[in-house]
């Protein structure tokens, strides 16, 4: 295991952990916590690039820790009461609104991939600026409460305007996604089976054709 993919397995790891500091309260430490994930973020991606370390396993699990980082996040700061539960809802319902949507393509043989919009990036670092500066806050008593209440409407209103950007276009490719079709059998089976006449030569002489002999 190269070190991009051992500290994307740090990050999944700092899950619990982030979880578990947040319901103690103990809002320093978990906001170093959440520092250092996303500094190991930013160095797994430039390691990544700088010395061709990617690898098939860390595209998966890069996407994934960073996700399963943020909803723990959330969710934990909305049980804790420092997050209204309708912007967790919502920050929640979105993502597993485009793996269920994906999923569902999947199991109807109308495969869909997944690119990351604009939108979808804004609201990611929308979601991050919250969940840092509302740690930030807590832990270190800086007074950014006003910051932390525009964000949290902006956060929902874009989660809402990414959530409903992927939906229109993952329907739009339902409805107009045409799978190959494969080719007849009847043409296939033709094509495999020699004719009679070059049966006839291939047992002759392998194929080759004789010379034609007239009498005079």
């Amino acid at each position: 295991m190269n070190i991009p993919n051992t500290l994307t397995f740090a990050r999944i790891v700092s899950v619990p952990l982030l979880i578990w500091l947040i319901i103690d309260q103990d809002f320093y430490a978990a906001f170093v916590v959440f520092m250092l994930a996303g500094l190991s973020d930013a160095a797994d991606g430039y390691l990544a690039k700088r010395y061709g370390w990617r690898t098939e396993l860390g595209a998966y699990l890069d996407p994934i820790a960073d996700k399963a980082l943020l909803v723990a996040i959330y969710v934990a700061l909305g049980i804790s009461g420092h997050l209204p539960v309708w912007l967790v809802i919502i920050v929640v319902s979105r993502d597993i609104l485009i793996v269920g949507a994906v999923l569902l393509a999947w199991m109807m043989w109308r495969p869909v991939e997944v690119k990351p919009l604009i939108v979808s990036k804004i609201n990611t670092f929308a979601q991050i600026a919250l969940a840092g500066f509302v740690l930030a806050q807590l832990g270190l008593g800086l007074g950014v409460s006003w910051l932390v209440s525009v964000l949290i409407w902006v956060t929902g209103g874009l989660t809402v305007l990414s959530a409903s950007v992927y939906f229109f276009g993952w329907l739009r490719h339902m409805m107009s996604y045409e799978p190959e079709q494969p080719e007849p059998l009847h043409r296939l089976q033709g094509a495999a089976r020699p004719t009679s006449v070059q049966a006839a030569r291939a047992k002759s002489g392998n194929g080759a054709s004789r010379p034609e002999v007239r009498t005079p």
